[in-house]
């Protein structure tokens, strides 16, 4: 009878342990993913906040592209922004051309950056930013309305705000992850 009882016991508190290991490694993962989507907001946030732009200056410009892959928004922004100085001997401007573009990877959505500086003339590298998403939407106010699409080119002016929202998949739901940036420099 004793074994018995420290059977049902033992099993007990092995299953026990084991679900609690694993709600830890979810939620930790959870947070590791949140902070990456943050990060990337973040970083949306002060490359937009540092938008440089001027009509009569072609290599100057902002564009949203409003695309989608599978039905779910994928879109592209390309722009120019004033980066933070160099620490180093590289040569180099204070000026980025930023291009942030989704890409499709083994049937997922991944989203990429790429950076180089403007005057150097070198073909940039997009790097995964965030993979597997469920949407990248990039939407302009011009005042009076919320548009999907933008080019100085066209509209020589930039927008008031950009909003960015980041779509993941949280089990069987979606959750957004939304930031507002406003370019500062005019």
């Amino acid at each position: 009878m004793a074994l018995l009882l420290l059977t049902i016991v033992a099993t007990a508190l092995y299953t026990s342990y084991f679900t609690v290991v694993r709600a830890r490694d979810r939620a930790l993962a959870n947070s590791e993913a949140r902070r990456e989507f943050e990060g990337t907001l973040d970083l949306l946030r002060r490359e937009i906040a540092g938008v440089l732009f001027k009509s009569r200056d072609k290599r100057l410009h902002f564009v949203v592209e409003d695309r989608d892959v599978f039905g779910k928004p994928a879109s592209n922004l390309d722009m120019t922004v004033i980066a933070p100085p160099r620490i180093g001997e590289q040569p180099g401007s204070d000026l980025l051309t930023v291009r942030y573009e989704i890409v499709e990877k083994d049937a997922a959505l991944q989203l990429t950056r790429a950076a180089s500086d403007l005057y150097l003339g070198i073909k940039p590298v997009p790097y995964p930013q965030i993979e597997e998403l469920e949407g990248f939407l990039v939407e302009c106010y011009d005042g009076g309305k919320w548009v999907r699409s933008w080019n100085t080119d066209l509209n020589p002016r930039l927008p008031e705000q950009v909003r960015i929202t980041l779509t993941v998949k949280d089990g069987d739901k979606t959750a957004n992850f939304v930031a507002l940036a406003r370019p500062r420099i005019r």
